[in-house]
């Protein structure tokens, strides 16, 4: 089934958060980054006047800026949340980075509901993702692909002409390139990467130009 893709940029860091939904407005939100209270009331009026089902919270990695929406969400909507497990502790660390960063409006994310691991194909309604393990940003990074429309929403592994940040706890430069390489570059040239950060990029522009490639 055809998917539909609203894009968000959202908070202090220009993070995308996006929302997948259908012809039958079932709906998955995935990366809520919305923040100030002007940008909270965008998602969930988005969501209203489109009149969509909100089936499932999915969080590729739980760095603050990817996270900030999630207890916004959760209280609008009762869905599972879902988080790969090695990343509950970066998610235990949100708060703390948030006092470093003074970013005071935080609201604590609930722990996640569900978990998922590599390869598991996960489905709501007629929305089905397989997930993707990409360690090497954060520890528990995933990202979820769906090959019937040809997109993959990455979160922090790569980006258009460059890749995810590896100086953050959990981070490591020589996982993350293997991860891109071994898992992300071995996807049909033609699929879309939707990061976390920045604009659109496919597989096959990325193998043939990204930094990530010098690194190590």
């Amino acid at each position: 089934m055809q998917l539909f893709i609203q894009l968000f940029t959202f908070n202090p860091f220009q993070e995308n958060t996006y929302v997948v939904y259908n012809a039958l407005h079932e709906a998955v939100i995935i990366d809520p980054g919305c923040y100030f209270r002007e940008e909270k009331a965008e998602l969930l009026d988005y969501i209203a006047d489109k009149k969509l089902k909100p089936l499932a919270l999915l969080n590729t990695h739980a760095h603050l800026d990817h996270i900030f929406g999630n207890a916004t969400v959760l209280n609008a909507f009762e869905i599972d949340y879902y988080l790969h497990p090695l990343d509950l502790p970066t998610l235990k660390m949100a708060e703390n980075a948030c006092n470093l960063y003074g970013l005071k409006e935080y609201e604590l994310s609930p722990e996640p509901s569900k978990t998922f691991s590599d390869g598991e194909k996960i489905s709501f309604g007629s929305i089905e993702f397989e997930v993707i393990f990409v360690p090497g940003h954060a520890p528990g990074h995933v990202a979820f692909y769906n090959a019937e429309n040809r997109f993959l929403i990455g979160g922090d592994v790569v980006f258009e002409g460059s890749y995810g940040r590896t100086d953050l706890p959990g981070g490591d430069a020589a996982t993350l390139k293997k991860s891109i390489i071994s898992r992300v570059f071995t996807l049909p040239d033609e699929t879309y990467i939707l990061s976390g950060h920045g604009n659109p990029t496919t597989v096959g522009e990325e193998k043939f130009g990204n930094p990530i490639l010098m690194v190590g």
